[in-house]
């Protein structure tokens, strides 16, 4: 039974691809409208300077381990077991269910060429995978005054496709807004995946698997793109290693055991 794990001050599920996927198709079966996010140390720094976008995380059907921090992070507070459900790997992975159960999908994000070469090779790894649209918004801010007028658009496009399920790909933290928003207006389970149409399509090339699995995935994405992510990683990164520090001595000096040993030693 999946359950939350406060990271800093954001829920994160301890789940697995095969739990999250399992789910997904449950919530499509319910016709449920919800959204899923794939939470790293970004996601979780954003929600502690934010407390509008921590909402939406708490708001969220499923939030995953996305980065290996938070992965070390549950396990040191009990969860032995966890593994990261990146989200890259959790759409590949929700592709070959929806190709076995018939579930059309929808793309959303992205520029119209990564979206084509995204399809091609979608089509190639899954045959039968039922591509019900796919669409490319012009660029927008939150705050935009004509954000309400496209979002409206957005969702009548995506509702006539018949999608079941949608990837959005916005990057953090308006993907996750635009979900929020476009929650009980659309009929979908929508899943946040960030940089997975870009990977998936061979636009911007992902870090080598042994990187990954030591954590050091920022620094490859941080080398290939300087100026866009240095804020990303040499600020949010000390900050949560700080801050999740300060959350587990906590946990240690409050446990129970902790109390008992003090009071022997008084």
């Amino acid at each position: 039974m999946s359950q939350r794990i406060s990271i800093i001050n954001v829920g994160i599920d301890t789940t697995s691809y095969v739990d999250t996927c399992d789910r997904i198709s449950s919530l499509v079966q319910q016709a449920i409208s919800c959204y899923i996010v794939a939470a790293n140390v970004h996601v979780v720094m954003t929600a502690y300077w934010h407390q509008d976008y921590r909402q939406v995380l708490d708001n969220a059907k499923i939030v995953t381990p996305d980065g290996m921090p938070l992965v070390w992070g549950m396990r040191s507070l009990g969860v032995k077991s966890q593994q990261r459900v990146y989200g890259p790997d959790l759409m590949i992975a929700w592709c070959d269910r929806a190709a076995q159960e018939a579930i059309p999908i929808y793309l959303f994000g992205a520029t119209v060429e990564t979206l084509n070469k995204l399809e091609q090779k979608l089509k190639l790894l899954f045959p039968d995978l039922e591509i019900a649209g796919k669409h490319a918004p012009p660029y927008f801010e939150l705050d935009d005054s004509s954000f309400e007028l496209q979002l409206d658009e957005d969702i009548e496009l995506i509702s006539k496709s018949g999608a079941k399920v949608v990837f959005v790909a916005l990057g953090c933290p308006k993907q996750e807004f635009w979900m929020s928003q476009a929650q009980h207006r659309l009929t979908a389970v929508m899943i946040g995946v960030g940089a997975a149409f870009d990977f998936h399509s061979g636009q911007v090339s992902q870090a080598p698997r042994w990187m990954m699995a030591i954590g050091l995935e920022w620094l490859y994405r941080f080398s290939q793109e300087p100026r866009r992510l240095w804020q990303r990683y040499l600020i949010n990164n000390p900050c949560f290693v700080i801050l999740f520090g300060m959350q587990h001595l906590r946990r240690i000096f409050q446990s129970p055991k902790a109390r008992g040993d003090a009071k022997r030693r008084l």
